[in-house]
């Protein structure tokens, strides 16, 4: 097969389809072929989009390659051509063969990839549509057949779309651009997003979710996590509902555990991102299952129901499988005719037709920011009126609660701020808040964060003498990579040893090296600790302990030869002084020092003993002090005195 210069080898049996010289032809993602070109006018495809084989589409490279969920596209600038290999589920190595084959020939004309315009998500999808209808067609039509469809010429005021999943039998897709959603949001329009992946174990689709609850709640996930980039890729924002399309089933126990678990790991993962997890299910199948477990907390339920029942209903409620009590918040869409043609403008379109009523959760808290304090934390926000809102956190990194039923609760009101409090010294805090409207719908969480320091303390001595200095020593640190707090304030707090007030007796500001120091004369013992008192980016900590003993000074005078029989004295004084606490008269014996006289320290702090040596030789004697609670035990220097 050869277009426009590029050669690629495909199975015989693959019918080939010009769309240049079929426009209308619909090129169907559940059928092997090769289509060639691009649809120059409405697809005539069918309306529902479900099945997926292994094929290739060639067309102009008039577009950058996107590959997703089910596609491999490429880009052949030799030949100026894009091509997209689509396969099932488990077949993409067959995708990878097709397209290994490819080559250009001497007839190529080169042509480079264009740009891509990066979509800023911004619409909304679906927003307040209240009692209005949507359809919903396999292909996005074209902008000539939305204008031409624009309400009121044909009663709708939104469009299903399939953006994404592996079982999309219509995936090309060259309506569905950026573009093509900013213009028709412009236009007022608005959007059913819907992701067809996997199904359920118990249908006769081939690409099934697994019978293991655990592990289809994790492909839930995943599926959602591809579908949200799929939708902001087309510029779909936060507070966008996204339908994963389920389609009908036998159910069976095990097989209702598997789409229950599906659609809450779906539900789950969109939520966190900020979406508004869907499902669009058969009623009789799909809704009955979920009907069920509707109260069941096992299961996170869908946030939205797009429930198929083709009774020609057109409300959202009448329905013999689903009660009309549950999914009452603005959270139901009823596809209530299948498959058929209708025109409006003149442009005819094979589409289902829904009635809607939906409501868009609140828009998301604007200005959460957070000031860090040591084991505090100031947070602020701007509400949007009418809103409560719901703060929460957690400890140890910068990931906050995803869903706001976990982490730690911080605050649940209308007001504009609050203070965080009890928070773990050295500890990183992530928050996030949620807007919460009257209806109890929760818009997108938004985040902040504050990152843990931490601080060291470190003296020059353990102890000094009464009237000495010690120099106390910091470090301060980021608690997530280490790096120093360089030129930031660093308090120093002391608090006698017992006391439990402290005060700050310094504040320095730290080095290049996040380091600071101070100088300080206790007068008492006392315990120190370095404290950084956060930012609006840090939260504050305190280092640990350190303590620093003072002992008081004490003298000794004696003389240094006496006679045998003669007394003499022993005197000296205490500073600071501690009148009426007792001394001790100590003399050395081997190794030991016994006391031999105790006396109380006079209203001036001094001490005197009378000592009449009882042998010849030399006596060596030494006054000890015993700690209170102000100062450390202190003991004088040691005298000799020579008995002759």
């Amino acid at each position: 097969m050869t277009y426009r210069g590029y050669q690629v080898t495909v199975p015989a049996s693959w019918p080939v389809v010009d769309l240049a010289k079929d426009p209308t032809a619909c090129v169907r993602f559940d059928r092997p072929a090769v289509y060639l070109g691009k649809s120059t006018a409405q697809p005539d495809c069918p309306a529902d989009a479900v099945g997926r084989t292994v094929g290739l589409v060639l067309e102009p490279l008039s577009r950058q390659p996107r590959s997703s969920d089910g596609q491999l596209a490429q880009a052949v600038e030799a030949a100026g051509v894009l091509a997209t290999a689509y396969y099932a589920p488990g077949r993409v190595d067959e995708a990878r063969q097709v397209l290994s084959t490819g080559r250009t020939t001497s007839k190529a004309t080169r042509l480079a990839q264009p740009r891509a315009a990066a979509a800023t998500p911004s619409v909304v999808a679906t927003g307040n549509l209240l009692g209005g209808f949507a359809f919903d067609t396999c292909d996005a039509p074209s902008q000539s057949a939305m204008d031409a469809w624009l309400s009121p010429k044909s009663g709708y005021k939104a469009v299903g779309i399939y953006v994404s999943g592996g079982l999309r039998r219509c995936a090309a897709q060259p309506n569905l651009t950026p573009e093509w959603v900013g213009t028709n949001a412009a236009k007022g329009w608005q959007f059913l997003l819907i992701d067809v992946g996997l199904q359920a174990p118990c249908s006769n689709l081939s690409s099934r979710m697994s019978t293991d609850p655990a592990t289809a709640r994790a492909q839930g996930r995943t599926a959602a996590a591809n579908a949200v980039a799929s939708a902001q890729a087309l510029g779909f924002a936060q507070r966008s509902a996204i339908y994963s399309d389920i389609e009908a089933y036998t159910s069976t126990a095990a097989c209702k555990a598997a789409v229950l678990s599906y659609l809450s790991g779906w539900t789950l993962e969109l939520n966190t991102r900020g979406y508004v997890g869907g499902a669009y299910v058969g009623a009789a199948s799909g809704g009955v299952d979920l009907a069920s477990a509707y109260n069941n907390t096992a299961y996170t339920r869908p946030d939205n129901l797009w429930f198929a029942r083709w009774n020609q209903v057109t409300n959202t409620t009448d329905d013999k499988y689903i009660p009309a009590s549950m999914w009452t918040n603005r959270q139901r869409v009823h596809q209530y005719q299948g498959d058929h043609l209708e025109t409006h403008g003149g442009v005819e379109i094979k589409i289902d037709s829904n009635a809607v009523n939906l409501t868009a959760p609140p828009a998301a808290l604007t200005g959460f920011d957070a000031t860090g304090a040591y084991s505090t934390a100031a947070l602020k926000w701007t509400v949007p009126a009418g809103n409560q809102v719901i703060v929460r956190r957690n400890a140890g990194g910068t990931t906050p609660p995803p869903l706001p039923n976990v982490g730690t609760a911080v605050y649940t009101g209308t007001a504009a701020s609050t203070t965080a409090t009890g928070l773990a010294n050295a500890t990183s805090y992530a928050f996030r808040a949620w807007a919460k409207d009257s209806t109890g719908k929760i818009g997108p969480g938004v985040d902040t964060v504050l990152i843990g320091t931490g601080a060291t303390v470190a003296a020059s001595a353990p102890a000094i003498s009464y009237g000495g200095a010690v120099t106390l020593y910091t470090r301060a640190t980021r608690k997530d990579s280490g790096a120093s707090l360089v030129g930031v304030p660093l308090s120093l707090y002391a608090r006698a040893k017992n006391s439990s007030t402290w005060r700050e007796v310094a504040r320095v500001t730290s080095d290049g090296t996040g380091q600071a120091s101070s100088v300080q004369k206790p007068t008492v013992s006392t315990v120190y600790a370095w404290g950084y008192n956060g930012s609006p980016d840090l939260l504050g900590s305190r280092s640990g302990n350190a303590t620093i003993e003072v002992k008081p000074t004490i003298t000794i005078n004696l003389a240094a030869a006496i006679k045998l029989g003669t007394t003499t004295s022993v005197y000296g004084y205490l500073r600071p002084q501690h009148p009426g606490t007792t001394a001790y008269l100590q003399r050395l014996t081997g190794t030991s020092w016994p006391t031999v006289a105790t006396t109380k320290l006079n209203t001036t702090g001094n001490y005197g003993f009378s000592i009449k040596p009882t042998a010849r030789g030399t006596s060596y004697y030494r006054v000890v002090w015993l700690a209170d609670a102000d100062h450390a035990t202190t003991v004088s220097s040691t005298k000799a005195v020579i008995v002759s």
